[in-house]
């Protein structure tokens, strides 16, 4: 009786939508169609079909993976550094560090969004602090070159934050006793790290990685608020193509594509899980 209200709700506004969606995904569901939902045909895996022979949906496949490559192994890499560095490496301020690097988690997408487009302008602080050392900055929210580049640069300075707290706290459970075993046998820092630190750090490893992974994959509010897709459908994700087809009304086509990153999600994360997983 006490989860019934949780239930409730939880079915209401969540199972029975995705329920919804995914009967959505074989039909020919549009705008047009919602006075008289009757009128609705199922047509199977059509609508997939279309789907993989839209050379712009596979464009937003081809971004979102970029997205992915470049900026988990980004945000990993530099998640680890500063969780290594203010667990041992610095001793003063160290709160004080890890409040900074954590509340651009915190902080509206929206609003780090339209900071971040004042920041790449051409004439923006980026580029006049590159000024300064002779580099002439580039166009980065106007080019197809850089702005997926700069879009990621955002995203790993958004969820270093996360990863870092995950990963402080994976270091805190191992034990000291056996990184003092591991000096006296004459193991110096690097060596300590990679014999002894990452392969206890593994599953928290794990779940940072998957926990950003989500994120990464449906990479949207950062193309939708400083790019808008552009420039040429450089930054235009899944997510973006799916949100557009909502907008202009072809609701199975959206429906059909939300489910096909609703599949990269759970494959790219099974596939973590056989990579990064425990072997004890």
């Amino acid at each position: 009786m006490f989860a019934l209200p949780f239930v409730l709700v939880f079915g209401a506004f969540m199972v029975v939508p995705l329920v919804s969606s995914f009967g959505m995904s074989f039909t020919d569901l549009s705008a047009k169609d919602i006075p008289n939902p009757l009128a609705v045909n199922f047509v199977g895996l059509d609508q997939y079909a279309q789907l993989f022979g839209d050379t712009r949906f596979l464009n937003a496949l081809k971004v979102t993976g970029l997205f992915v490559v470049m900026g988990i192994p980004t945000t990993v890499a530099f998640a680890l550094v500063l969780a290594l560095a203010l667990s041992s490496g610095i001793t003063k301020f160290r709160s004080a560090f890890r409040v900074g690097f954590y509340a651009p988690v915190v902080t509206s997408i929206v609003a780090v969004s339209v900071v971040w487009r004042y920041l790449l302008q051409d004439d923006g602080l980026v580029n006049t602090a590159l000024g300064w050392v002779g580099i002439d900055g580039p166009a980065w929210l106007s080019s197809t070159t850089w702005a997926l580049p700069a879009l990621t640069g955002m995203a790993v300075w958004r969820h270093v934050g996360t990863l870092m707290v995950i990963f402080i706290a994976g270091l805190q459970g191992i034990p000291d006793d056996v990184q003092e075993a591991a000096k006296v046998d004459g193991a110096g820092p690097f060596r300590r790290l990679w014999s002894i630190t990452l392969p206890l750090l593994k599953p928290t490893i794990l779940l940072g990685v998957v926990l950003i992974s989500v994120s990464f994959l449906q990479f949207f509010e950062e193309a939708f608020v400083m790019t808008q897709g552009g420039p040429l459908d450089s930054t235009r994700s899944v997510a973006y193509y799916t949100y557009e087809k909502f907008g202009i009304g072809q609701y199975g086509l959206a429906s059909a594509a939300s489910y096909v990153l609703f599949a990269a999600i759970a494959l790219f994360s099974l596939l973590q899980f056989r990579l990064l997983r425990s072997q004890d």
